[in-house]
């Protein structure tokens, strides 16, 4: 049995209302569904939470899967302060224990102390910006990928934890071309390759 954290960190703020995200994580909850042995439990940060409530989540995990949406380059205000809050409640709780160095020896291992090892995580973001912006010569982010580029930090704080990247997944150009139909069924299809894969030795 394996269990999963769905952490969707959508929410309510200028033009965006947060159903997008909300559409991700239904259609999460949809494919899992279709895996007799995983347990779910989900966290929908713009409702509130309670941080030592949320350590015990993480703790509890197999597997953590957040979706967000990319505001101004970055995850938006309210998962940036879930994870601030609920990552530093952590701290020798099971979440963390250190930064991973000694006073002897300060200079190495930094990153190394994380306490949810053997967990792994995979995150879905969604963009204005249309995947091209990523990937052809002189275009915006210079050829530089979402996860080599505005999600590097994001990643080093999960390795932080020591946490394990699930390939991602990403949404784009959802605000003027937006298909959610095909989209969500690309989403779909990637999504029940990635549990396939991690729960192949249980399905054997």
């Amino acid at each position: 049995m394996k269990k999963v954290l769905i952490i969707n960190g959508g929410q309510n703020f200028g033009h965006s209302g947060g159903k997008y995200n909300d559409t991700i994580a239904e259609n999460t909850l949809e494919v899992l569904k279709k895996f007799n042995n995983i347990e779910v439990k989900t966290t929908q940060v713009s409702q509130g939470f309670d941080k030592d409530e949320e350590v015990k989540k993480f703790v509890w995990a197999d597997l953590i899967i957040y979706h967000t949406p990319i505001w101004w380059f970055q995850l938006p205000n309210g998962l940036k302060k879930y994870i601030d809050e609920v990552f530093t409640a952590g701290h020798a709780k099971g979440i963390y224990m250190s930064d991973g160095r000694t006073a002897e020896n300060p200079q190495i291992n930094y990153g190394t102390g994380g306490m949810l090892g053997g967990r792994k995580y995979m995150v879905t973001t969604s963009w204005n910006a249309p995947e091209t912006a990523f990937t052809l010569p002189g275009e915006f982010f210079n050829e530089t990928s979402v996860d080599n580029g505005p999600l590097f930090g994001f990643h080093r704080m999960n390795a932080f934890v020591s946490l394990e990247k699930m390939e991602s997944f990403h949404f784009h150009d959802v605000e003027k071309n937006a298909n959610i139909e095909r989209d969500m069924k690309r989403y779909r299809e990637h999504l029940e390759h990635v549990f396939a894969q991690e729960l192949k030795p249980q399905l054997v």
